[in-house]
């Protein structure tokens, strides 16, 4: 055994002394680094987190995510403590739309119904009717009566994905972005498909090469059967049944830790090796155990703000595709 495996297995063992001493849950994000996704007690995208948070018997939530994820936590499970072993561990995406900036979109299209992306703060998801996931964001937007508008944010990617499956012309756009999902551009997706025309490709909503993914596959250069926009959790589901040798895999380069658990005898590559969100890797090995051992850094949010918020939570985790979330 060598020195380095010696040493996780103590880090392991260590992260698990602490997390039954404290009573902790450790919930893992896909996108965090597989050495945290090993030790964590779940691992997956943020609905199925936050439903298990909500039903957690646990006193204590680690969230190993960033820092809407544990926010979304407390909301849901408002008499647990939470940690976040980083704070500083934001969402470039969540950062585009600010409570301020939804009231005042609210205010220009009076009557509308605003679906937010879990991927948002507190504030926003109180301003908010429903959230949702890219998994259920369909499923929510088709439960809101046809002729009523809708604002949807912050990510025009997925809510472009939502307006081609849906058909409504009357859902506006919030112009944000993810940061990393926007940098997969549909320049690596064409090489990749071009360099390797037998794979699968499974392409996240967010993504913002995902137009020319469909556009391949409705010109037959990448057969309609080989492709799939899915969320994080649909391509777990989906690695699980796949026959492929190969498939390349449009999304944060972490979610491959999970898919190639899932599913050993395939190859799952990325279309853009340098697709890493900085903010999931802050929660570093180190942290995480200091985190249970100090309790730091427990994570708050306004009652009043909560409250709000979790009308809007708990509506999106009540809708559709239980267990595929974002």
């Amino acid at each position: 055994m060598t020195t380095s495996t010696t040493m996780t297995r103590h880090w392991q063992d260590e992260v698990r002394r602490l997390a039954e001493a404290r009573d902790a849950v450790i919930l893992a994000h896909n996108y965090q680094d597989p050495q945290i996704q090993d030790v964590a007690d779940h691992v997956g995208d943020s609905l199925a987190l936050s439903r298990l948070a909500a039903s957690s018997p646990a006193s204590t939530i680690v969230f190993a995510g960033v820092h809407f994820m544990a926010e979304t936590a407390k909301i849901l499970a408002p008499e647990r403590t939470v940690l976040i072993p980083d704070p500083r561990a934001g969402c470039s995406l969540a950062d585009t739309i600010t409570a301020d900036q939804l009231r005042a979109w609210k205010a220009e299209h009076p009557g509308a119904v605003v679906v937010a992306y879990v991927n948002t703060t507190a504030e926003v998801k109180a301003e908010s009717d429903v959230c949702c996931t890219s998994s259920n964001a369909v499923d929510v937007v088709r439960s809101v009566p046809e002729e009523t508008e809708i604002l949807f944010l912050p990510d025009q990617f997925l809510g472009a994905h939502v307006q081609r499956e849906t058909g409504r012309s009357n859902i506006r756009l919030w112009l944000g972005e993810c940061h990393v999902h926007a940098g997969i551009s549909p320049t690596d997706l064409k090489a990749k498909v071009r360099a390797e025309p037998d794979a699968e490709l499974f392409v996240h909503p967010e993504c913002g090469c995902t137009t020319s993914a469909l556009w391949l596959a409705g010109s037959g250069e990448l057969p309609q059967e080989r492709t799939h926009v899915l969320s994080t959790g649909g391509m777990l589901e989906q690695a699980r049944r796949t026959r492929a040798d190969r498939v390349l895999v449009a999304t944060e380069v972490g979610m491959l830790h999970q898919l190639r658990r899932a599913n050993p005898g395939t190859d799952f590559q990325p279309v853009n090796a340098q697709a890493s969100c900085p903010y999931m890797k802050m929660t570093t090995p180190e942290k995480l155990l200091v985190s249970l051992r100090d309790g730091t850094t427990e994570v708050h949010v306004d009652p009043e703000v909560a409250d709000r918020a979790r009308r809007s939570v708990e509506r999106m985790v009540s809708i559709g595709s239980v267990g595929s979330g974002e």
